[in-house]
């Protein structure tokens, strides 16, 4: 049974062009499009995949959001890791639920959320306030509040040293993630996973050697190309434009004294 649209949750519209507008429901307001006005108390109430007419007649399709839509549209900060990318982070770091992860470099939380979601426990370094905040904000508006039981953001550096102990798995989205390997190797239990999301090949390559020190095992190093394709009766092609490099995941796995 459909779930009814209520006041203080967010929804995404979408119009017949494919524009997506990301909308937190207030009982009273409205939402302003150069295609005219909709009321939210029109979609308190409704259900997801209804469509309705602005004061200009355009027609919009309501519908909840997608982890995969609310991070390409969530408030930011800083730049964000992809769902291509997430996706190929969640992965290479084996996330579980109830693994103990070090994330540091949260930016936005965009990464943060997809470890969430995976049923992480998430302790966050940031070195930025105002991203630590921000994250923090996206987050809870996305998942609620109850995931700050498994969510807590330190303003730290990372760079400096991991407190933590007995980690499952680290993961970073920092300029020079090879700072970091010696205190990972510290906190990380045997077998646990290092992963390190770098926008150039240098950078990984630079991981690469200071895992080669030991003590890892098992490095690897990725990037993710995502294209879409074109389906429209008898014309099927790719599309013009694809999502192309974005940055590389490298892992490595501890190995055990």
């Amino acid at each position: 049974m459909s779930r009814e649209l209520e006041a203080g949750e967010l929804v995404l519209l979408t119009d017949r062009k494919g524009r997506r507008y990301l909308v937190s429901l207030v009982e009273g307001g409205d939402f302003h499009t150069h295609a005219g006005l909709v009321s939210h108390d029109t979609l308190i109430g409704g259900t997801e995949g209804m469509q309705v007419r602005t004061t200009r007649n355009a027609e919009l399709t309501v519908w909840r959001p997608t982890l995969r839509e609310y991070v390409l549209k969530m408030p930011r900060g800083a730049q964000v890791v992809y769902p291509k990318d997430s996706a190929a982070i969640l992965m290479q770091a084996d996330v579980f639920p109830g693994a103990r992860v070090l994330e540091s470099g949260v930016g936005s939380g965009a990464l943060s959320l997809s470890l969430l979601r995976a049923g992480a426990v998430v302790q966050g370094y940031e070195i930025r306030e105002d991203f630590a905040l921000r994250a923090i904000e996206n987050v809870t508006d996305f998942m609620g509040t109850e995931v700050t039981e498994r969510y807590q953001v330190e303003v730290r550096d990372c760079y400096q040293g991991i407190e933590a102990e007995g980690l499952d798995r680290v993961v970073l989205d920092l300029p020079e993630p090879w700072q970091v390997v010696p205190h990972a190797a510290a906190s990380l239990d045997p077998g646990g996973i290092l992963v390190a999301y770098t926008p150039s090949i240098v950078q990984a390559a630079q991981l690469r050697e200071a895992c080669e020190a030991g003590p890892w095992a098992a490095a690897s190093t990725l990037e993710v190309l995502h294209r879409g394709w074109h389906i429209k009766g008898d014309a099927v092609r790719p599309e013009h434009r694809m999502v192309g490099h974005t940055g590389f995941v490298t892992s490595a796995r501890r190995l055990a004294d």
